[in-house]
């Protein structure tokens, strides 16, 4: 009796069991109908929306939405400096670009890019080593242009900031652009990331294994260019943006014999800062010094021939505070002897000027100017005028690169400066 009762519970347990996945296979089946369907009717619904809103715009309660007209009008009009000015259809095209609201795209690569005429080549050089180091290899990237004429080019370093590589401040500045205009080479020297962990140039520390070394090895680096390239000696120029702006004016103190011109792109005050965090210090609030008394401090300020120096800076820079730009400028008036150490106007004039969205000061010596300032409104710590895609690069404001390039035109060094390279190019 026991036995067969047992029996009858366990078949009516396996029917239940059969009934109960019956059930739920039907409702999964009837589940992926309806989300079959309700796909195919959205699909449906977005082609349909897709034919009436070009733009891509999803529709409100059903009813169509008129494409946003872009209003060409209020866009501002991208100030122009130098000789070669904005054509027509390059303004049309840009405004088409941000009136149909496309991503930012990069328009010059360093090498391989159809707007370039010239070459890209990356390399290493054996640069000095520091006390106490067998080897040092320094990469870079060099840009040459096509030759325009028999005569020797000119050269501009440029030296890029923290958390950069040569390639993205080429692109970034659109500085080989310019050079295929005006047949300039340019050498980007490219900081290690075994030096630094995010390749900032030791701008704050001048010791023989951090600043000194690397500023050393970069002269080394345009010596040897400069042999082997056919480089004017009279007119080889250093910029730097940031960490590379702190570096340039480290070079254009300890080494003036080598360069024409110097321009700092949001770059620090000299002098103040002699380690990481109070370089920190510098960058959020300049220096607390009489920045005069600290350039006169350095043991290079005696008998310095002075050299003539463009500085730009972003109003809005919450990296390096514009306060460094000030101090900055007044520091390369006084190396160049035209105020003295009270501040005081020794020789020449000063002119200021205001075009839109820059402020420029220029302190003159035979109505050339020797020192360049540069405010631009609404910048914050980036390159003006660059390639917006890259980090740390503007696309607003006026073209940096024209800038800087516009006031190295107007100086040249005597052509004896550059010594030959004692060590040699590795090409890799």
């Amino acid at each position: 009796m026991t036995k067969s009762f047992t029996s009858t519970w366990l078949r009516g347990l396996t029917k239940l069991a059969q009934i109960q996945t019956r059930l739920v296979r039907n409702a999964v089946k009837q589940t992926t109908k309806k989300a079959v369907a309700s796909g195919t009717k959205a699909a449906q619904a977005k082609a349909k929306v897709s034919k009436l809103d070009p733009l891509g715009l999803r529709p409100k309660s059903g009813q169509p939405v008129k494409p946003r007209r872009a209003t060409i009008a209020t866009t501002k009009a991208k100030p122009v400096s130098g000789p070669a000015a904005q054509t027509t259809s390059a303004a049309a095209t840009a405004t088409r670009k941000r009136a149909t609201r496309e991503p930012i795209q990069s328009r010059v690569r360093p090498s391989g890019h159809a707007l370039l005429k010239g070459d890209w080549n990356r390399s290493f050089h054996s640069a000095p080593p520091a006390p106490g180091d067998l080897v040092s290899h320094l990469a870079y990237g060099l840009y040459l242009p096509p030759a325009k004429g028999t005569g020797k080019r000119p050269l501009v370093v440029m030296l890029h900031g923290c958390k950069q590589t040569s390639e993205e401040f080429a692109q970034g500045t659109h500085m080989n652009a310019l050079a295929d205009e005006y047949g300039f080479a340019v050498l980007y020297p490219e900081q290690s990331r075994l030096a630094h962990a995010h390749r900032c140039w030791h701008w704050y520390d001048p010791s023989e294994r951090a600043g000194a070394q690397e500023a050393r090895a970069i002269v080394s680096l345009v010596e040897a260019v400069f042999a082997r390239e056919n480089i004017d000696p009279s007119r080889v120029y250093v910029a730097g943006m940031s960490a590379g702006g702190g570096m340039a004016t480290l070079l254009a103190i300890r080494y003036p014999q080598a360069f024409a011109a110097v321009a700092v792109h949001s770059g620090p005050v000299f002098g103040d800062a002699h380690s990481a965090m109070s370089a920190l210090a510098t960058m959020r609030r300049g220096t607390r010094d009489d920045p005069l008394a600290l350039l006169a401090g350095t043991p290079e300020f005696a008998t310095h021939p002075g050299i003539p120096a463009i500085v730009i800076h972003g109003e809005q820079d919450d990296v390096v505070l514009p306060h460094n730009a000030e101090q900055l400028s007044l520091q390369f008036v006084r190396l160049n002897r035209l105020i003295d150490g009270e501040g005081r106007r020794l020789h020449g004039s000063v002119r200021q000027t205001d075009t839109v969205g820059v402020h420029r000061q220029d302190w003159m010596l035979d109505d050339v100017p020797i020192v360049r300032a540069c405010r631009i409104a609404e910048l914050r710590h980036a390159w003006s005028g660059g390639d917006g895609a890259i980090p740390f690069h503007s696309s607003d404001g006026p073209d940096s690169s024209r800038l800087i390039y516009d006031f190295f035109r107007l100086h040249r060094r005597a052509a004896t400066a550059i010594r030959q390279p004692a060590q040699p190019v590795l090409v890799v």
